[in-house]
Order: C-alpha cells, then structure tokens, then sequence
C-alpha cells in the first residue's frame, strides 16, 4: 500500500522539478510511512510513498523492467501476481523482487494498454515507457484505491490524494457543478471532485498521455442484462466458493492481518472464511457506543461472532468528543462526504494499526446482494397497491408525516424509511431510487445555492448506460458506479490510510461482481427479505442470530449528537455569520434545516452533515493551506 504521484510535462519549457517530489511525499507520508522513491527523466517526475506489505526488504519504488525503459509506481496489491509470474518467467522475463508490482512491467511488455485487464487487485498505478515517452494511469475495476489528476497547458498532475496535487501550487477553487452534485448525494461522483480543475479517474478505466495528447480508456465494465437461469442451490455453491476464493487471496502478507467485525453478516462472513483458511486466532476489531446510543450499538453481535470462531478481539467505544476529530478527518478526506462511517471506520483503524498492518472489511456486500432498503421498492409495491386509493393518497402520508423520525431510534427510524417510501410511491422506480439516494432534492438545492435551476441529476447517466436490466439490477449498477467508489470504498481507503493501515475489501473482488451480476434478482432480494442468497450461502458459517438480524448501517448517532454533544460545532460552522462570509448558500435555508432538526420535527441528519462537512473543508482547503497541520506529526488523538 502507498501513494503514488508525478508529473509529466509537455516540452522542453514544462520539464518536472525534482524539487517538487519530496514536497509531494511528506502530506501523503501518512499512506506510506516505511519507504519512499522517485524517478526523474526527461518529461516526468514519479514519486512514492511505500507501506510495505509484500516483500517487505526488497519491494522498493519505482520499479523498472530489465533495461530501465519501463518504470512504475503502484498504490494497492495484485492478488494474482503469483499466478502471473511463472509465465512471463517462462517468456525470458527476469524478476528482480518478490514484490507484486513487479509484474505489472512485465505484463505491459507482453500486452501493452491491455496489460490491466489480467490483473486481480486493487490498485492506481503509474506507468512511463521511455521509449514512447507515455505515461499510463489505471484504476482498479471498482475504484478501491483513488487517483486523482489536474490538466494544465504544459503539465499533467497526478496523485493518491489531491492534497499532494496542491502541494504543486495549483489555485484552489470550489467548482459549483461539484458542489450541486455534493449536495445531492453527500459525496461528489467521479470524474468530478469539490476542487476546480482537479478530477478522479474514473474506475476500470485508463489514462494515457502521449505527445501532449490524454486519452481516458473503459477496460471495464459490469453487466446486469445477462443473468443466467441456474438452481438456486447452484447459485449458493458458486457465491460461497467464489467468496472463499477472494478471502484467501487477500490472506497474501508478509505482515500481521486483521479484520473489521461489526456483526452484520458481511464482516462476519469475511471472518468465518479468513478462520477456514488460518492455524490461528484471527484478530478483529469492532466499535461500539454508549448506552443511549443503544441502536447503533453492534457489540454483542460482534462479540458473538467472535466466540464463535475464537478470535482474538478488540473493542473500542466512541463517545461524542469526536468533534475535537473533524478538522482532522476532513484533511485526510480530501474531500466531504455526509456518511458519519468515516468517523467510526477511522478510529476502528487506528485501534486495529496498533497490532496489523492490514485489515479486511465486510465492505461492498450490500452492493453486491441486495442489502440495502431502497432496493425493496419493488416488493413493498406489491402490497402497497393493495390498499384503496384514498387511503394510500390521502390517508397515509399525514399519518407518516406526523411521526417523530430519527435515525437514532429503532421504530422512529422505520417511520422515517415508511414516509420516504409513500412520499415516492407514484414515481418510476429509476426517480424512486433516486429520490430515496438524495439528500437536497433539486429545487431546494437550487434555493440553496442561490444560483437557479440545478443542474441535471449525476446519476442519470448510469441508468441510461444499464437500460437493459431490471428494475434491481439497474439500482445496483448506479450503486457500483456511484456510491461504492465515491462514498463507502474512498472513506475506507482514506482513513484506513489516515492510520497507516491497508483495507483489503473481499466482496468488491471483479470477479465476485460478476458473478453476482449474472445472479437473478429474486435471489437477492426475494420479497421483503435482503441478502437472500447470500445467507443461505453463509448460515452454515454463522450463528443463526447472526443470519436472521436486520441491518444495520456502520455510523454513528450523529443525528443525537448534533442535537445535544454537538451543538456548540452546529452553531459555530451554521451560524448565519459562517454562512453569510461563505457565501454560497442561503442563510434562511440553513436555519430552518436546524430548527426543524433540532425540534425533532423531521430527520435532517444527512443534510445537517453535508453542510458541517462542506464548511469545515472549505476552512481547511480553500481559506488555508493544505500543508500539514501542526497535529499531523503527531498520533491523532482518539477522542475515545
């Protein structure tokens, strides 16, 4: 696991300053605190901050090929490298390492741009050819590890943070077509990002700059149109073999590992399979909270599971003072994203780094077989049209709407999820899904942004590319490109980073997409059930408690908290004097989302985060300078 980052410049009069790398390297020291590398050349810089993980003496960065005309740097781990080095050996190739990103030289000399499509990984890598004077930026298929890129007259700019892009004196602007996008959803989908000028490659995909010219390339995709008729028990033996294949893949270490355990069938799945396939206790780490904020509490499940394979396990409980923490948070983010899992899965990091090196995560499981609520629009239609007319129209919304609604109680949180379904019960089921994935709907973010109409809606594009699929599949799909990479697989690689420690992802294997991909709809979720497939493949893993509870997500009670513990951050960063010497968004606006929040009139956590978020990275990246705070040389306090 590293950073990686570079310049290429176009002409003689935009040549890379060596300078500029170890500049680079110290604000993202952080991703690879053991080891760092660079590589200067006529037309590129190439930099490098290593954590090492396998081949852990000799895997140093940059790494060239026999005769030095191919150099690369990489951010991730190639889980089939061991597969893919006998033959190129046995085509004269020669390995001076044990290290993974060794093939990768190799693999680019024997099939050039399509060398990407024969790896199994997560990884962003850089590649020049010295002879074509061509840079190569790839992502891994699902987006787990980031790269970000700014195009300039005469240089391009690349790196795993865009804080590191910034080091390279580039004006810091917020783009206001991001910002609507951010505002939508609560994360900006790629290829945008908050900062104008500055873009996320998109996953599965490639950039090549070659004589001043940049090309991005899709080698990847994924298809929901070509599902296959098989018995379910088959389904069951392919899903469960195929899982336990990517589990041991991600076994591959010359470190301590680890996992996250929740409770939740995901996480526990990952580690009943890691205990299949180790001699020893596996170590896992689990967070949990005070009594009052009981519902986001998963402890004892976590315990549970725990005794049930013998790990060997850690806990750790948050408290409200995690607000001394955003600032903080913020600046290894890059940039806002309103889900309070970044909270939770950073401090979970920080107690796992002290005894691994790298963890495994449950994360990518809802995506993959139908785990979240919003996917059971279509069921909960079935018995909805049951209902007279005058009852569904009339009737029950005011019911719905009178009820208290908060994410932090159980019933009132059902309240919440019953109105937002009769709310949009009458749409299509593609505005149905949006509607449930928005945070400001269109014509409140065009109030609150004081500029007209917004723009169109960010997804839009991902429905019309999967126009084939079902109702099911084509949610999924938007859900893989959008919210995955965007939101939940860049706060987990952010700050695991933040702690120094790789997360290894089983479930967002492209393998393991695929297959599911081709699974019916009816296997994942099959009336009002979720993960329907997925548990009958792992109940014989599992405690049956385990199996049958409902989900829940992996945050915190931030809607309480904000409320109470964290009002004194709601007034400072949402006080009409913040908002007004902002500048961008509409004070009145503002105030009545608090009001209504803090009187507990309607749920507006997720919008209340977005706007606390959004203002705390304006603070820290466009009023001041990116350099490292003060506290970064120091551990990060734990507010625990």
């Amino acid at each position: 696991m590293c950073g990686i980052y570079g310049i290429v410049g176009f002409g003689r009069e935009h040549q890379p300053s060596r300078e500029i790398l170890p500049r680079i390297g110290r604000i993202i020291e952080h991703r690879g605190p053991d080891d760092e590398g660079c590589y200067v050349a006529p037309g590129i810089a190439l930099g490098m901050r290593r954590l090492s993980i396998i081949d852990v003496g000799g895997g140093h960065q940059p790494i060239a090929n026999e005769d030095e005309t191919l150099w690369v740097v990489c951010n991730g781990e190639i889980y089939n490298f061991q597969e893919l080095r006998p033959d190129l050996e046995r085509r004269g190739h020669v390995f001076r390492t044990g290290s993974d990103t060794e093939v990768l030289v190799h693999l680019y000399e024997e099939h050039g741009l399509e060398f990407v499509k024969k790896l199994r990984g997560m990884f962003a890598l850089a590649l020049w050819d010295v002879r074509r004077s061509r840079l190569v930026l790839a992502r891994d298929r699902l987006g787990k590890k980031p790269l970000y890129v700014r195009r300039e007259p005469g240089r391009l700019l690349f790196a795993s943070e865009i804080k590191g892009i910034l080091e390279a004196d580039v004006p810091r602007r917020v783009d206001l077509q991001a910002l609507h996008e951010y505002l939508a959803l609560g994360y900006v989908p790629a290829p945008r990002t908050l900062f104008d000028g500055i873009e996320k490659l998109l996953p599965g995909h490639c950039m090549v700059v070659e004589n001043g010219q940049v090309q991005v390339r899709k080698y990847w995709d994924v298809r929901f149109d070509q599902v296959e008729d098989r018995p379910e028990d088959e389904w069951v033996e392919r899903v469960r073999a195929t899982l336990l294949e990517s589990v041991r893949l991600r076994l591959i270490s010359d470190v301590p590992l680890g996992a996250f355990l929740s409770g939740g069938i995901d996480s526990s799945a990952v580690v009943a399979a890691m205990a299949h396939f180790s001699d020893r206790p596996v170590k896992t780490y689990s967070i949990g909270f005070e009594a009052r904020d009981r519902y986001y509490d998963e402890l004892p499940y976590a315990r549970m599971v725990a005794q049930a394979f013998a790990t060997d396990h850690h806990e750790i409980i948050v408290r409200p003072q995690v607000k001394e923490l955003l600032p903080k948070l913020v600046w290894h983010m890059d940039e806002p994203i309103a889900d309070s899992a970044f909270i939770t899965t950073f401090l979970v990091a920080e107690l796992a780094r002290q005894s691994v090196t790298v963890i495994l995560s449950g994360v990518g499981g809802d995506e993959l077989f139908g785990g979240y609520r919003r996917y059971l629009g279509e069921g909960i239609q079935r018995y909805y049209r049951l209902l007279p007319s005058v009852v569904r129209r009339r009737w029950l919304p005011g019911v719905l709407a009178a009820l208290p609604q908060d994410r932090h109680s159980g019933w009132k949180n059902y309240s919440r999820l019953a109105n937002s379904f009769v709310e949009t019960a009458e749409l299509a089921p593609a505005d149905r899904y949006l509607s449930y994935v928005t945070l400001f709907a269109p014509d409140v973010r065009a109030e609150l942004l004081k500029d007209g109409a917004a723009p169109p809606e960010p997804l839009a594009r991902y429905f019309a590319e999967c126009a084939g699929a079902d109702d099911l599949g084509r949610c999924i799909y938007v859900d893989l490109k959008t919210s995955l990479p965007d939101d939940l697989l860049a706060l987990t690689d952010k700050m695991t980073m933040a702690a120094s420690i790789e997360c290894r992802a089983p479930f967002v294997d492209h393998e393991l997409v695929e297959l599911t991909s081709r699974m019916p709809s009816h296997l994942k979720v099959r009336g009002l059930t979720m993960k329907y497939l997925l548990k009958k493949a792992v109940a014989p893993w599992l405690p049956k408690s385990i199996v049958s509870r409902r989900k829940r997500g992996f945050g915190a009670p931030i809607g309480a908290w904000l409320r109470h513990d964290l009002g004194d951050l709601v007034r400072d960063t949402l006080s009409e004097e913040a908002v007004r010497r902002r500048g961008l968004l509409d004070w009145a606006v503002v105030r009545d989302l608090v009001s209504v929040h803090q009187a507990e009139g309607r749920d507006h956590t997720d919008r209340l985060l977005a706007l606390i978020m959004f203002e705390l990275w304006c603070r820290t990246f466009i009023d001041a300078s990116a350099a490292a705070p003060a506290w970064r040389s120091a551990r990060l306090a734990s507010a625990v």
